[in-house]
């Protein structure tokens, strides 16, 4: 992680840069007009401009898609699509649209405002956030490739078992577009890490989270939501995958309850996913709202103690989403109870919205326009959401057009406020004012493209959901949604001449464009100097005060132009800070190469010939790259930020680097449990005693009793290895540190004895041997300690490393953290094994 090393090989430029063109010249980081400046980048505003871009170039990418799907509904069963391509274009736009464009858009002003808006001048892991940046890149090319092997996957976004399995979807594209979604998955928990270290650690004095800004709260709220939904989905997928390329049982057709468990997995983080695709369009709202009307937010406290209940209440409805599956009629009640609920702190923040314009006096701006369409839109996807929560009605609208049409007012609803911030923050990123006029033609098209797409849909409700064949009695509403689809693609294309037109030749902007804007970001230069901030901003007088300029409340609140000349508290820099690294990008590369590899694997062996080398040296040569790459990013002399600088609560004693150590593990525990949580939802459905008939004999305790000792002695050899580097003993640490080592090898060569003995058990009940697709029993259980088995080789990589470096002497000066952050993830890991060996060996 990018902890601060010890000397510095950069310096600052300490100065502005030229407010109208952003020239930051600085010799750590290239011109912004060179390429090599987009691949080296650390600095969030960067990142952030990357973000936005490529997540504009999925939104065009995944439009396509969807206009593919509009021309072909033109009339009922038509051919301008194969039946199978049809498919595939459905499956690509849901999966396009609802990962590679909505969240990764909302993140791109995240990583541009929210640092501005706490008075930090980067996150807390700048090069964290380029990896982040660089696997949804990379990510969303592999999603690409997929096109081209065979097709991609068919089987609907929500990727339903049993279709997503290699049976009724075997192309090798199918299996790659999984794993471009393993690959997003880690990018977002690296972005989940790194936002919430930030936000929790790097507040600027007087910021306390009751003051943070609306679309900082929103970001905050949103992350702690990915962290723990995304953790579920990135199990449910390591599952499919297993499934796709390994020949595992879970999701299997025939019994196990497979189509189920599939189910739980995926909607426990898909419920949560509306919110975290809402919320940053929420924030976005809220900030335009209180800038064109000039008034504080109505209710701001209960607002965001609305949003609090709602991130919470998000992981307690997702069965609404399986009301029509065989869960009994209780539970089904109790979440049409929680699925109400949810509803309620959502009327209060549209009442809220709803006053503030009422109070305020309001500004037809182009953000305006697009917050106030966005609330309009919303209030109707949210009632009609309602119905759905109803079981009785959701047995007769499930699976038909009502809930395409129901999901769009919602989830595009959030894009029409997301649009909104793109034209309310692109001044402060580029400087240029946008065209207000074409700005609001872009407005024009898009509100009436919308509503002639979506609404239609909900007349013509009975047409059956992802089929083109219909009823001759909704011809008429079909052609008016695909009119309406092609008007709102053309909106865009109006969008994108203005936005791109400005750049070059729109006016340069002032600071504060914006007459009643009261967040950070509005008090300094469009677009910011390379350090944000002059100094250290301090907030803890109520406001952040300039010399040349009214107080700026922390709160977002309303401006007080109190006439002083208070000035902003500054302190000198305490150390320069690094913007530039290759290695992020490196490993972006490698991982990319490395799944690309992965996805020839069928039934755990890769095709013969020439097809199959290719993807064993894809396999290898990704493998070797990444840690290549991992290992000298972890050598570079690197700078960040390290904090905190005023408020940190409730974190103030734990350092950056520990913090997002435990963030990181708490999304594991969920990584864990999901696979937990699986075993046990398929024993239980196959009956928890019947279980020990798909195990055989020789599968006995021993083993995993004799590898429980390994690890908890090697738990006590780590926290030795601590006390040696604290008492500055090498040797201490050097024998402790190997110890541990020797201990994880001995760990894992007992598991593979193991393995091997039951792959080659030769018994009446098992005459091929108990291997990984045998039955369900053997996939849960090399599986789910497979997945333990790759943390200890992960925590060995990281050892050998530790090991290396303290035989050439560091750790012995105070700089013990790594030796200690190493052993809360070795601890971790440990832990893990104690709930694994009873529930595998003994139960």
């Amino acid at each position: 992680m990018s902890a601060p090393t010890d000397d510095a090989d950069t310096e600052p430029d300490g100065g502005y840069a030229d407010a109208t063109h952003g020239a930051d010249h600085h010799h750590d980081l290239p011109d912004p007009a060179s390429v090599k400046r987009w691949l080296v980048t650390t600095n969030h505003k960067d990142i952030g401009v990357l973000y936005t871009v490529t997540a504009l170039f999925f939104l065009v990418f995944g439009g396509v898609m969807a206009l593919l799907i509009r021309a072909q509904m033109w009339t009922p069963g038509a051919t301008l699509l194969e039946p199978l391509q049809y498919n595939q274009a459905v499956s690509a736009h849901g999966l396009i649209m609802v990962f590679w464009f909505l969240s990764p858009f909302a993140f791109g002003f995240a990583n541009y405002v929210v640092p501005l808006q706490i008075g930090a001048k980067d996150l807390a892991f700048p090069r964290l956030n380029a990896l982040s940046y660089w696997l949804y890149l990379f990510s969303g090319i592999l999603l690409g490739v997929s096109f081209f092997q065979g097709g991609t996957f068919a089987g609907g976004w929500t990727m339903y078992a049993p279709l997503n399995l290699p049976v009724y979807t075997p192309n090798i594209g199918a299996s790659t577009a999984v794993l471009a979604l393993v690959m997003f998955t880690a990018s977002v928990t690296v972005g989940s890490v790194n936002f919430l270290t930030t936000m929790h650690r790097m507040r600027a004095e007087g910021l306390t989270l009751r003051r943070m800004p609306l679309f900082t709260w929103t970001i905050l709220l949103t992350t702690w939501m990915m962290l723990f939904a995304f953790a579920a989905l990135l199990a449910a997928l390591m599952i499919l995958s297993a499934d796709r390329l390994f020949g595992t049982q879970y999701f299997a057709a025939t019994g196990h309850a497979g189509s189920l468990l599939w189910a739980h997995l995926f909607w426990f983080f898909g419920h949560p996913e509306v919110y975290i695709v809402f919320f940053p369009a929420l924030g976005v709202m809220a900030e335009c709202f209180q800038t064109f009307t000039g008034k504080r937010l109505v209710g701001r406290k209960w607002f965001i103690a609305a949003m609090v209940l709602v991130a919470l209440q998000s992981f307690l409805v997702w069965m609404h989403h399986m009301f029509l599956t065989s869960i009994n009629l209780q539970i089904k009640t109790l979440f049409m109870a929680t699925t109400i609920g949810i509803s309620l702190p959502f009327d209060l923040m549209v009442f809220a919205l709803i006053y503030t314009l009422v109070k305020g006096k309001v500004r037809f701006t182009t953000p305006f326009l697009f917050s106030f369409g966005a609330l309009v839109l919303f209030i109707l996807g949210g009632i009609t959401g309602v119905f759905l929560g109803a079981v009785v009605l959701d047995y007769e609208f499930r699976g038909t057009y009502w809930v395409v049409a129901h999901f769009h007012y919602v989830m595009v609803g959030g894009v029409t406020a997301l649009v909104g911030g793109l034209y309310y923050w692109y001044p402060k990123m580029t400087g240029k004012m946008y065209d207000e006029f074409l700005g609001k033609v872009h407005f024009a098209l898009y509100f009436v493209g919308f509503n002639l797409l979506y609404f239609p849909m909900f007349v013509a409700w009975e047409t059956p959901r992802r089929d083109f064949v219909y009823p001759e009695a909704f011809v008429g509403w079909h052609r008016l949604a695909t009119v309406g689809g092609f008007l709102l693609g053309a909106s865009f294309l109006v969008m994108f001449y203005n936005l791109s037109r400005s750049l070059w030749t729109g006016e340069d902007a002032d600071d504060n464009p914006w007459q009643y804007s009261t967040t950070t970001e509005w008090a300094i230069p469009s677009p910011p100097p390379l350090e944000n901030f002059p100094g250290k901003p301090s907030f803890s007088s109520g406001s952040l005060e300039f010399r040349r300029g009214p107080g700026r409340a922390a709160d977002g609140g309303e401006v007080e132009a109190d006439g002083g000349t208070g000035a902003v508290q500054v302190r000198e820099d305490d150390e320069p800070e690094s913007h530039a690294s290759v290695w992020p990008f490196a490993v972006g590369v490698a991982s990319f190469v490395l799944l690309l590899g992965l996805s020839g694997l069928q039934q755990g062996s890769y095709p013969a010939g020439v097809e199959g080398g290719f993807y064993v040296a894809l396999t290898a040569g990704g493998l070797l790259g990444g840690l290549a790459a991992l290992v000298r990013m972890a050598n570079e002399t690197f700078h960040a930020p390290t904090g905190p600088f005023g408020e940190s609560w409730p974190f103030e004693a734990i350092e950056n680097t520990k913090l997002g150590v435990w963030i990181f593990l708490a999304s594991d525990v969920v990584l864990f449990g999901a696979f937990v949580g699986s075993y046990a939802f398929i024993r239980v459905a196959e009956g928890w005693t019947n279980w020990h008939h798909l195990i055989p004999e020789a599968h006995v305790p021993l083993p995993g009793l004799i590898n429980t000792y390994i690890l908890l002695t090697s738990s006590f050899t780590v926290v030795l290895a601590l006390v040696a580097a604290e008492k500055r003993s090498r040797w201490g640490l050097v024998g402790s540190l190997a110890t541990t080592f020797v201990l994880g090898v001995a760990f894992l060569v007992n598991k593979a004895l193991e393995w091997l003995h039951l792959f080659h058990v030769h018994t009446e009940a098992f005459p091929h041997g108990w291997d990984i697709g045998t039955n369900v029993a053997s996939s849960t259980f090399y599986l789910t300690t497979g997945l333990h088995g790759l943390h200890v080789v992960a925590g060995l990589v990281v050892t050998l490393y530790l090991l290396v470096r303290a035989w050439n002497g560091a750790y012995l000066d105070g700089d013990d953290e790594p030796v200690e952050y190493f052993g809360l993830y070795w601890h971790f890991v440990d832990i893990v094994w104690l709930f694994l060996f009873p529930l595998f060996y003994i139960l």
